[in-house]
């Protein structure tokens, strides 16, 4: 009953995120400082579906006291879903089902949250909200650059005959670097599939939002962040409120036995020696890339610890919906004889590995990652510089400024005419990282974003004080 009490006398929200453990994390994240930094009440809100994850199942156990999860009633989406649908169709006909059956009736039960805060795929809910008068915000879990770009998006629509990736020059966002087309996320890269107009759908809401939070810190975006703050054209839209609140990233996992395993093999091996690749929580690759980065990890004569997932001609996305959940047998596809040559210098990990825990070791010298925003600001807030190998969404775009702007990481290139980036290329970009100049070069300025972005969550300073001056609205 005092439990009870104490909760009730605190500022009550509830946050709402899409499928999918890119969304999940950082809102979970988000919602878990609002508890502990903050004193604020949060109802962690679940689409539940037929679709289960087991790695986010296993995300969602052991939160702190002020942090409840509460599912949605259970929708079957098997009606309107198929495996082979563009994860932005499938993600919105997920949430359609489940918010319209159940979002309004959940919230009265809940006593009208002070606020629900939402990402970008679940803007159904402005509506919903807006019938019970409860103030909806957005979470933006991607870079602010790719913000300044949704934003502009539907200018772009209008203005540009065509498709995008076909325009002639970079394209020219406000106040912000340019995007080159080649570099544009999947989802606008053909304006005549239902994939674009869902997506355009979405980000066509944002300025119905009371306020935007974004993950991410002022020293690292400091130039898309003053565009969206005092340029004209954003200042016209109009956007809402900017909290500019991150880096938000996990802080800590719950190790299985294969996890300790893999964590004691790190802790054997020479300081910055090894190269951790991983494709993110949704991501594979073809049998033909598998290959390639086999040998090539190989001929680099690097340590490397491996996360392998079944390859996927099919979808560069294919394990989107079920990490974790997948049957893996390494055996079965990579090159006869590897594991047996590399036993020792390398460890290959079926599925799933301790990201977080792997990157804040001080064995781990670099990450040959998918350039999902979640994993970069993992990366940068460990100090661990990459190579990046982007796979879907706006990963291309993430993977430029990483590389052009930020100059934390280096990205392979391949051959004209060729699918897949070659072994030689794969051994060319871990030994650049892991041995050369260059590598160094990348390791100190992450380094020194390391240490901006722990300052930068320090009580007082930017993304702290940004969220605790939010907050104490909530609070009057």
């Amino acid at each position: 009953m005092v439990e009870t009490a104490a909760k009730s006398s605190r500022p009550h929200v509830a946050v709402l995120a899409s499928p999918g453990l890119g969304h999940v994390v950082p809102l979970l994240e988000f919602a878990k400082r609002l508890v502990i930094n903050h004193g604020v009440h949060v109802r962690f809100l679940v689409i539940t579906t037929n679709e289960a994850s087991a790695a986010q199942e296993k995300l969602l156990r052991s939160l702190p006291d002020g942090l409840d999860v509460v599912d949605l009633p259970p929708v079957d989406v098997s009606a309107v879903t198929r495996d082979d649908m563009p994860v932005i169709t499938r993600l919105h006909a997920i949430v359609d089902e489940s918010l319209k059956s159940s979002l309004k009736a959940v919230l009265i039960e809940l006593c009208n949250p002070r606020a629900l805060v939402i990402d970008l795929f679940c803007t159904q809910a402005f509506e919903i909200c807006s019938q019970l008068s409860i103030p909806t915000y957005s979470f933006v879990t991607t870079s602010i650059h790719f913000f300044a770009f949704a934003l502009y998006l539907p200018t772009l629509d209008r203005e540009v005959q065509g498709e995008f990736v076909d325009l002639p020059e970079p394209i020219e966002i406000p106040g912000c670097p340019p995007v080159r087309p080649e570099d544009l996320l999947d989802q606008v890269r053909n304006r005549k599939i239902d994939e674009y107009n869902l997506f355009l759908l979405h980000i066509s809401r944002l300025p119905l939002a009371a306020g935007i939070f974004l993950n991410s810190w002022e020293n690292l975006e400091l130039v898309p962040l003053r565009a969206i703050r005092e340029h004209s054209f954003y200042l016209q839209i109009p956007t809402p409120p900017i909290y500019p609140i991150g880096p938000l990233i996990k802080q800590d996992e719950t190790l299985s036995a294969s996890d300790e395993e893999c964590l004691a093999w790190l802790g054997k091996k020479p300081s910055d020696s090894v190269i951790f690749v991983a494709p993110g929580s949704g991501g594979t690759l073809t049998a033909e890339q598998v290959t390639e980065m086999a040998w090539g990890l190989e001929q680099s004569k690097q340590r490397f610890i491996w996360v392998v997932r079944m390859p996927s001609d099919a979808s560069a996305s294919a394990t989107f919906f079920n990490v974790g959940s997948d049957v893996n047998d390494p055996q079965a596809y990579l090159p006869e004889g590897f594991l047996q040559r590399t036993h020792g210098m390398g460890m290959v990990v079926p599925s799933w590995a301790p990201q977080v825990e792997i990157l804040r070791h001080s064995s781990t010298g670099g990450f040959l990652s998918h350039c999902g925003w979640n994993s970069s600001l993992e990366s940068i807030c460990h100090g661990v510089p990459m190579i990046a190998w982007p796979l879907y969404a706006e990963q291309k775009m993430n993977a430029a400024m990483l590389t052009e702007e930020i100059g934390v990481a280096v990205k392979p290139v391949i051959e004209s005419g060729k699918k897949v980036i070659g072994r030689g290329e794969i051994e060319r970009v871990v030994r650049l990282v892991m041995e050369s100049e260059q590598g160094q070069v990348m390791r100190r300025r992450v380094k020194e974003l390391k240490e901006s972005a722990s300052r930068a969550l320090e009580d007082g300073v930017s993304s702290s004080d940004s969220l605790a001056r939010f907050v104490k609205k909530w609070k009057d």
